[in-house]
C-alpha cells in the first residue's frame, strides 16, 4: 500500500512537472504578445490541480489509516536501526 502511494505521488509530480515545462515553453513564446497574463492563470490552475490531487490523496490516506501505518513503519525501522 505504501509503495502504491509513493508511486501515485511520484506520477502526479512527474505530470505536474511536464505540464509546467509545457507552460514555460508557451510563456516564452507568448512573452512578446498581449497574452502574457494568461501564463500566470495557467500556472495558478496547475497549482490548484496539484493541491487538489494532494488533498484527495491525503484525505484518502487519512481515512484508510495508511498514514498511521506509514508512521508505524518508519518508527519501527528507526528503532530497528538503533538496536
Amino acid at each position: 500500500m505504501l509503495s502504491f502511494l509513493i508511486r501515485l505521488f511520484l506520477t502526479a509530480a512527474v505530470l505536474v512537472d511536464r505540464l509546467q515545462r509545457r507552460l514555460d515553453a508557451r510563456a516564452l513564446r507568448r512573452r512578446a504578445t498581449a497574452e502574457a497574463g494568461q501564463a500566470t492563470a495557467e500556472y495558478a490552475l496547475v497549482l490548484l490541480g496539484a493541491a487538489a490531487i494532494a488533498l484527495l490523496l491525503a484525505a484518502w490516506a487519512a481515512k484508510s489509516g495508511t498514514i498511521g501505518r506509514l508512521f508505524d513503519a518508519v518508527v519501527d525501522q528507526l528503532i530497528g536501526k538503533v538496536r
